[in-house]
């Protein structure tokens, strides 16, 4: 099984950031225009090796999915109609502790995001940036508690979630698992997915304000060197963040 899966967070007009999602430079750089946006699923379009689909439809042979975390208003009034247009639907993936604040989306966004056939799941309850630094226990509250949120919103299971902040490790999923979550987005950009007990995990590419559509229909067609460079930049970001420690971390939060 293979999914190619694009990572987004925030779509939003030109120069209106701050009206959706978490603030700040560093959020900031994972917005992107709604123009862009079509112009990113136009070459997706072209170019994908399956139409984009939902992964609570099941995993079989090849799969594309297009995945959005955070939580952000954006997310109802941008990129859900842009997918919609198109015949395509979603993953939401929301950060439960900040539903109904002012840049963030409604309970009554949430539910009718789930009635038009867009998933809804979860991004942990309070986003915390160092998720595989959490403790057992930690991770239990995080899953448990933002799935209870999001499933008396729907009134339907939540199955599918995602891990914030790119820190991933074997206990998060083992945890997410636990919680009921059956399909589980990380950060990696890989296309294989893998099993940890009951739990499908999937890795993405993630998408920034400057990602070019070139880029993204190389690949939606799965071309090998893109994802290669990819994935080494990811490594070393992840090595950064392990060895920066906590200095890593305060720059991150401070941006």
């Amino acid at each position: 099984m293979n999914a190619i899966t694009f990572m987004y967070h925030d779509i939003v007009a030109a120069g209106a950031g701050d009206v959706s999602g978490f603030a700040g430079q560093a959020a900031d750089a994972y917005k992107l225009t709604a123009e862009l946006f079509e112009e990113h699923l136009d070459a997706i379009a072209a170019a994908a090796l399956t139409r984009p689909a939902v992964a609570t439809a099941g995993i079989a042979g090849q799969a594309t999915y297009i995945t959005f975390d955070d939580g952000g208003r954006g997310s109802y009034f941008n990129a859900a109609p842009a997918l919609e247009r198109r015949g395509w639907r979603g993953h939401f993936l929301i950060a439960t502790d900040f539903i109904n604040q002012p840049p963030f989306l409604t309970e009554d966004q949430i539910l009718e995001l789930h009635r038009r056939g867009h998933v809804i799941g979860t991004h942990s309850a309070s986003h915390p940036l160092r998720m595989a630094r959490c403790s057992r226990v930690e991770l239990r509250n995080e899953w448990t508690r933002s799935i209870q949120r999001l499933s008396g919103i729907i009134d339907a299971a939540v199955t599918v979630g995602s891990v914030p902040g790119g820190m991933y490790s074997v206990a998060v999923a083992e945890e997410a698992g636990g919680a009921g979550i059956r399909y589980l987005f990380n950060s990696e950009p890989v296309t294989a997915v893998r099993r940890i007990g009951p739990c499908a995990v999937l890795g993405r590419f993630t998408m920034k304000r400057n990602t070019r559509p070139e880029y993204v229909r190389s690949l939606a067609r799965a071309e090998r060197i893109p994802r290669l460079r990819e994935l080494a930049w990811w490594n070393c970001r992840k090595t950064a963040k392990t060895m920066g420690g906590e200095l890593y971390w305060r720059y991150r939060k401070n941006k």
